[in-house]
């Protein structure tokens, strides 16, 4: 045994001290086989025929070290779509494997600075690392042309800048930046086409978020499959309406009761102005459980927790955050969480859930 230890502690010492020697050499191969295989990675050009959503955000404005802001992208056949754009997000579609030059369009929901934040940087990549020769579009509701004209107007510099390094060829003029698509939906209407190509058809409906106007959600369809991204809003019928069977509902969700107990907190710290903020923010969001009723009532599939209010940084309060939500909705709950992807066989019923993280 003292023989067997003995031999033992040398093979650990003399493992480490090589490791310790050859740790450059080391290092230079673990980098040159991690190199190959993030480049070599097509996560887009190897999904089925279908729909796919991945979430690339499902957090929100409070700080959360597990989730980025609020940003979901839809795969269909090659193209890849964006809805919203929050902070970190765009990062997430790198390691997610999701080429960001592959993006066809942005769609915004609404404006607040969590769903915007992170658009230079889709432009810039979608641009550099697509060698895109025209604009990102960016389809949302009236008023989008000043965001998009003021962040090309920030990027104008950066924007020569690669051109002078790179070259015409690597990086043309024409493909920087984003064009804004608006739309208005009709009066008397409460949704409207925005999109309709290559059997992709994606449809905005008008929500409730309250001073926040105007605001929308979208719902996409292709080859019998359909997908409804609630967008920011209170329990809304017109949701339900949008999803009318719709095989997955992804819905904002903010938990009450927790938002309450932060705003308590606050009051003790003596923070006024976050006591006045965590009072309000109720008032223009929907609980879990009413975004369960509201899946129950569109017949949806299956129903997916996104842009989550507050943040939950440990897996143990999960639980205490969707309380009440499987009473009221008896198809699957998901609580979303960065990474997760969602695929929708083309002309199929099933749904196939895996992690891009």
């Amino acid at each position: 045994m003292k023989k067997l230890g003995l031999g033992l502690l040398l093979l650990i010492l003399f493992g480490t001290g090589a490791a310790l020697l050859f740790q450059e050499q080391i290092g230079e191969r673990l980098f040159a086989g991690a190199v190959e295989t993030a480049v070599t990675r097509d996560v887009i050009g190897d999904l089925p025929d279908g729909m796919h959503v991945a979430l690339c955000g499902s957090g929100s404005p409070l700080p959360d070290p597990t989730r980025a802001g609020p940003c979901s992208a839809v795969i269909i056949d090659g193209k890849l779509f964006i809805v919203d754009i929050g902070g970190g997000a765009v990062r997430n579609l790198g390691l997610m494997g999701l080429n960001p030059g592959a993006t066809e369009a942005l769609l915004l929901t609404h404006f607040h600075s969590d769903h915007i934040d992170g658009m230079g940087e889709l432009m810039l990549q979608r641009w550099a690392g697509g060698g895109r020769d025209a604009p990102l579009p960016v389809i949302a509701p009236e008023g989008v042309g000043a965001i998009v004209d003021g962040l090309n107007a920030a990027y104008a510099a950066d924007v020569q800048y690669r051109i002078a390094h790179h070259g015409e060829a690597t990086m043309p003029a024409s493909g920087a930046g984003g064009a804004a698509q608006p739309f208005t939906i009709p009066e008397g209407q409460d949704q409207m086409v925005v999109y309709d190509k290559d059997d992709i058809r994606i449809t905005a409906f008008s929500v409730a978020h309250k001073p926040i106007a105007p605001a929308v959600g979208y719902r996409f369809d292709y080859k019998g499959r359909s997908v409804v991204f609630s967008g920011d809003t209170v329990k809304l019928p017109a949701v339900a309406k949008a999803c009318s069977g719709c095989d997955l509902l992804v819905h904002e969700v903010l938990n009450a009761k927790m938002v309450g107990t932060l705003e308590t907190a606050f009051e003790k710290a003596g923070r006024k102005r976050l006591v006045k903020i965590m009072a309000d923010i109720p008032d223009y969001h929907t609980t879990p459980v009413e975004a369960a009723e509201t899946a129950k009532a569109g017949k949806a599939k299956m129903l997916v927790f996104s842009h989550i209010v507050p943040a939950l940084p440990l897996g143990y309060l999960d639980a205490y955050f969707m309380r009440g939500a499987d009473a009221a909705y008896d198809g699957p709950i998901v609580l979303g969480k960065d990474g997760m992807l969602f695929s929708l066989p083309a002309n199929k019923d099933s749904i196939e859930q895996g992690d891009l993280l």
